[in-house]
């Protein structure tokens, strides 16, 4: 986690998730939003934001169909983070309007949310 260690992006998105112990995921029916990397190639992005309004505000346009839903933060620690990596996929972590933010291993979050405050 060292390279997380000091975002401050990355450590909004912990600090908030820890005391609202939820995550939000954007939903359109069954489907999950999912986009490719700009960091990696052929890498897989989920977006997570830790409140809902911001996840709210990026469905627009190519996403309005999309809506915000909380994942308590029990199952996605337990449950989708395990998933998430060994499906290979990054965990997009409150990203801005313009799609900016953390590509961050899902162990790198388990870490994160599992260590003491």
């Amino acid at each position: 986690m060292a390279e997380y260690a000091h975002d401050p992006v990355f450590q909004g998105f912990i600090a908030e998730a820890r005391s609202e112990a939820q995550v939000w995921v954007l939903t359109h029916g069954e489907d999950l939003l999912v986009v490719e990397s700009v960091e990696f190639e052929d890498t897989d992005v989920m977006p997570f934001w830790s409140n809902e309004a911001a996840a709210q505000a990026h469905c627009s346009e190519e996403w309005a169909e999309y809506k915000p839903e909380a994942i308590p933060l029990d199952i996605f620690c337990d449950g989708w983070l395990k998933e998430m990596y060994d499906d290979g996929v990054l965990i997009g972590t409150n990203w801005d309007s313009e799609l900016n933010g953390p590509e961050v291993e899902p162990r790198e979050i388990l870490e994160a949310l599992s260590q003491l405050q």
